[in-house]
């Protein structure tokens, strides 16, 4: 008989969800301390599947797996929802600016790799989004704090901006959600914080995500 896999458990954030076959889904998570995990839920998408109306995007869930020692796919086995953050179904914004992130997670970290400061970044991320309208503001404040936590803080200081846009830059970077939500920039240093991240990000990642026009409200 082939070996039994072992269990493990953690909680975990759903970044991305895609068909497998007509009755099984890829489960893509961000969990604290195993980083990006993936997981097949087989027969999720069957009526009476136990996994049935527990799997959508930015869920949080405790979850427990069977290890693959073969791939990067691994069995799904329970899940239980702790926090669907509902409230972000009510806008499009709200929700274009949660997938923007999870797709730059997804695209600067490694699978298996322990994320418990980004886990906490993105669990505030989709805390805060639906108490304002989006804006801008949260999208770059996220992408500042990202760029933090990849030890790709940019040398606000040093960079050819006017006073006000580094202070805005560095107010984006410091600020908790709370405080960012008071923020009332001028929308010309709006748009001088969009075209200096914009370049930086594009130097350092290469390539950005699709979706942060969207995100941006553009």
């Amino acid at each position: 008989m082939p070996p039994t896999s072992r269990s493990e458990n953690s909680t975990g954030l759903i970044l991305r969800t895609r068909p497998l076959t007509e009755t099984s889904l890829i489960i893509h998570w961000l969990t604290p301390e195993l980083g990006r995990v993936a997981t097949v839920a087989k027969g999720a998408r069957r009526p009476k599947s136990p996994f049935r109306s527990k799997l959508d995007l930015f869920y949080q869930c405790d979850f427990s797996f069977g290890r693959s020692a073969r791939s990067e796919l691994h069995t799904l086995r329970e899940v239980v929802v702790r926090n669907p953050h509902e409230a972000l179904r009510r806008e499009l914004g709200w929700i274009q600016q949660a997938s923007y992130a999870a797709a730059l997670i997804e695209q600067t970290t490694e699978t298996d790799t322990p994320l418990a400061n980004l886990f906490e970044l993105f669990s505030g991320l989709l805390d805060h989004l639906p108490h304002q309208p989006p804006k801008p503001r949260t999208i770059f404040a996220f992408e500042l704090k990202l760029l933090l936590e990849l030890g790709l803080k940019p040398d606000v200081a040093g960079a050819k901006l006017t006073p006000e846009t580094q202070a805005l830059l560095t107010t984006l970077l410091e600020s908790d959600w709370a405080r960012l939500g008071e923020l009332r920039p001028a929308a010309t240093h709006v748009r001088a914080v969009q075209q200096f991240l914009h370049g930086f990000l594009i130097f350092h990642l290469g390539k950005l995500p699709k979706g942060r026009s969207a995100a941006l409200g553009g």
